[in-house]
């Protein structure tokens, strides 16, 4: 007999909050997926992309006569040839003005470069040939020369002035100085404060490195006069709005986007990206299928990253440890091009959580979003909020040691109380409901904190050092609600869909433009269609990943699947039902408000007639017994969806650190997770993605760090012998505590899990090395805390106190 926690063989619902297995998974497991590489037809041409080695460079000669010529070659392009084919540029998703209200400058991104490189990997042009080594071949024929330029990475230097101009309509390199709240409401806040506490901080840039490298199918049917990119995206419907209107501007029915198993996405696939350009583009032009998958080298210099602030904070406390006022000054590295959303999530996406989940009277940040010769800066998991999150959080802990106020206390005595909600903050975001002393305590029990002293004196009767760290959080998912974002800039409305269709035999179809890329969407759809219609999940097939067959929607980003996607899922279901109901009337002969649906079958309240709703489904195609001019044969139905507001997971993480003093080697002790996500479809599926947001929060805390060197712009971390991402070894066992406090927002009561791993952890780390740290005198340290720079800090702080002493008179 199967486990009937874990299987779901021939068993109907009540499947939510159910841990059922995820269907999915037995197909990845042996081999069976269908990544976007596997689709590579025989007789494909396949791609290389020669690309800049320079940082920054003019391109003096590009000569591809003799690559044409070589073996196999059937074609080789540049950005002159995509010009003259009418091919546009990139389209950034998000235009976003400054205080003044003049709008960001926003360079053209073309998929070639053509007389300037900005940044390495940029690519100059791209080589078509019958097989893959053909091509890499190819590529050493062209002749191309470059006027190398100086180069700068680092936003503040190119924020100096005098600083190299990488695109002449930036006056010093800037895109946009945005601004948000009001800074006079915080002078005045500062004038009166007990004490103002500030702190400077950096936020490392982060190469997402999702499992699957970027790969590309690109044909074209010249019958059809139809277009087919086969690749590995977050979002099939927006890629194919942006490859159809911007790209090769034509009808969107002639572009169709396919998606199957992607294995990642992290936010680095929501982009459409210039390969994607350049190739759907040349097999129209060869009437071709081209193929091409990316190297790891070309993922490091080329898939957009994450993060890279630089970041100055002031918090004015009263003396009572009241919270008053927070400024905030920040530097936000967008590297060479604007991507998709990087600008917004620079801006609104990072700003406005700075409230976090405290009252805070008085807020104002700037930022200012600042060009460099770095691959372009965008999404991220967590995308702004983990940026936000590690500012207050790091200064809480500062404020804590300032005001002398035990730092548990302190958040207490600033959170926002639950029976305050809804709560606006000064930024302008509006919390529908949360319990933030329900997750702290959450936490604390989870880390059997009144204990933490006794682990603190067995750890240092080992030669260690032992430090504490939490930090609360809340964060903004179920992107993204027209009616706010448009006023933010964004370009397009972000509603999504559901397409329901019941076979005459009682089997579901659901088509969905969701696309899972690691998520589970087979099973947590799968387990609402069950619980609505009283199927097994046998009966219920799940397809995305197509724009010729499922309904329009923007795809997975922004924890939106459920909250967003599944909505929509909902209320086509409920549409279904409806329909039925009304078919099981005529069918019954009687009244639809004498009728109930319930345990598959529609039942009379008198209980004298009784049907079942794959009966139903049989005879709605049937067109027999029910009248045909009132209902229309079939059963099935679309629906759509737009959020009014975003969803508010919060939480608080906490973990506890051994620092060996010796080494600077910090290992996570233990670790608690107290997620308030709302209410839960799958637990088993829920504590999966929290997991790896938390993996994701490790790696940048004690290891990720995506460094270019200075001068040449070089990226100095290109592969994993240099980019160090956690290994298995490197992580604690996890504690996730799920704390819901159901929002009304969507019909589950869900508010999203999939980014919620990544914003809470990594202050929460740095807090608990530092707490560690305490003995030495160590106030700060930069992210990843490697061994190497917690030992130096040691040192330092050992050699700082040593001269102290010597100082101090006697």
């Amino acid at each position: 007999m199967p486990d009937r926690k874990w299987s779901l063989q021939n068993e109907p619902a009540s499947l939510e909050n159910r841990s059922v297995r995820r269907v999915e998974d037995e197909r990845l497991l042996i081999g069976k997926g269908r990544y976007a590489a596997d689709q590579t037809p025989p007789n494909s041409l396949f791609a290389q992309f020669l690309r800049s080695p320079h940082a920054h460079a003019q391109i003096t000669e590009l000569d591809v006569r003799e690559a044409r010529r070589a073996p196999g070659v059937v074609a080789v392009y540049t950005a002159q040839d995509l010009e003259a084919g009418g091919v546009g540029a990139l389209p950034c998703g998000w235009r976003i003005s400054d205080s003044k209200g003049e709008p960001m400058v926003t360079p053209p991104h073309f998929p070639l470069a053509k007389d300037r490189t900005r940044h390495v990997g940029d690519p100059i042009a791209v080589v078509i040939a019958e097989t893959k080594r053909q091509a890499e071949d190819a590529l050493e024929a062209i002749a191309v020369e470059y006027d190398p330029l100086e180069a700068v990475v680092d936003a503040a230097d190119a924020s100096q002035p005098g600083a190299v101009q990488i695109w002449p309509e930036a006056s010093n390199n800037l895109c946009c100085a945005w601004e948000i709240g009001e800074d006079s409401a915080v002078e005045s806040a500062f004038e009166i404060a007990s004490t103002i506490v500030p702190i400077e901080l950096r936020n490392n840039r982060l190469v997402a490195n999702p499992m699957e490298p970027r790969s590309i199918v690109a044909s074209y049917d010249a019958g059809s006069k139809r277009y087919k990119l086969i690749t590995c995206s977050q979002n099939p419907h927006s890629a194919r709005a942006t490859l159809a209107n911007h790209i090769l501007r034509i009808p969107e029915n002639r572009v169709q986007v396919i998606c199957g198993d992607v294995g990642g996405g992290f936010g680095a696939r929501i982009n459409v990206y210039p390969e994607d350009a350049a190739l759907i583009w040349a097999a129209g032009r060869l009437e071709r299928t081209i193929s091409w998958t990316a190297s790891r080298l070309e993922t490091f210099q080329t898939d957009t990253q994450g993060r890279d602030h630089k970041t100055k904070a002031w918090l004015a406390l009263d003396e009572d440890g009241h919270f008053l006022a927070l400024r905030v000054r920040t530097l936000a590295n967008m590297g060479a091009y604007l991507g998709q959303s990087g600008s917004a999530i620079a801006s609104y996406y990072y700003a406005q959580l700075l409230s976090g989940v405290y009252r805070i009277p008085a807020i104002h940040c700037e930022v200012r979003l600042v060009f460099t010769n770095t691959v372009p800066i965008d999404a991220y998991r967590g995308a702004g909020r983990p940026e936000a999150t590690y500012v207050l959080e790091r200064l809480v802990d500062k404020a804590a040691q300032a005001s002398g106020v035990d730092r548990v206390a302190l958040r207490q005595r600033n959170f926002i109380s639950r029976d305050a909600f809804p709560y606006t903050t000064p930024l302008g975001l509006t919390y529908d409901c949360g319990d933030h002393e329900k997750t702290l305590q959450a936490a604390l029990v989870g880390c059997d904190y009144v204990s933490l002293q006794d682990r603190k004196k067995a750890a240092e009767s080992r030669g260690l050092l032992y430090g504490f760290g939490l930090a609360t959080y809340v964060e903004i998912a179920g992107a993204y609600p027209a009616r706010i974002t448009r006023q933010y800039g964004s370009a397009s409305g972000r509603s999504e869909s559901a397409h329901v269709r019941v076979h005459p035999g009682g089997t579901v179809s659901v088509f969905t433009p969701m696309q899972a890329n690691g998520q589970g969407h087979e099973t947590s759809f799968a387990q609402l269609v069950a619980e609505r219609l009283c199927l097994n999940m046998d009966d219920i097939e799940i397809v995305e990943g197509d724009t010729d067959r499922t309904p329009l929607g923007r795809g997975s980003a922004a924890s939106r699947s459920l909250v967003v996607g599944g909505t929509a899922l909902a209320r086509a279901l409920d549409k279904i039902v409806a329909k039925a109901q009304k078919i099981a009337t005529y069918l019954l002969n009687c009244n639809e408000d004498a009728l109930i649906f319930h345990d598959g079958f529609f039942e009379t309240v008198d209980k004298r007639g009784r049907i079942s709703f794959r009966e139903v489904s049989k005879a709605a195609y049937d067109g027999i017994g029910f009248p045909l001019d009132e209902i229309e044969p079939g059963l099935e139905a679309i629906a759509f969806f737009e959020p009014e507001n975003w969803t508010y997971p919060a939480g608080c993480h906490a973990c506890e650190v051994e620092v060996d003093p010796e080494t600077g080697q910090v290992r996570i002790a233990k670790l608690v997770a107290a997620d308030d996500v709302g209410n839960v479809v799958n637990p088993m599926i829920v504590h999966g993605q929290i997991h790896g947001g938390l993996a994701q929060g490790i790696g940048q805390a004690l290891f990720e760090d995506c460094i270019y060197e200075a001068e040449s712009g070089q990226l100095i971390t290109a592969s994993f012998m240099d980019y160090a991402i956690p290994r298995a070894s490197d992580l604690p066992m996890f504690d996730v505590e799920l704390c819901p406090t159901p929002t009304s927002l969507n019909p589950f009561g869900a508010k999203g899990c999939a980014e919620v791993g990544s914003v809470g952890i990594p202050p929460a780390i740095v807090n608990a090395v530092l707490d560690a740290l305490q003995p030495y005198g160590v106030e700060t340290i930069e992210m990843p805390l490697t061994p190497e720079r917690v030992w130096r800090a040691i040192q330092h702080g050992a050699a700082t106190q040593t001269t102290d002493k010597r100082r101090a008179p006697r």
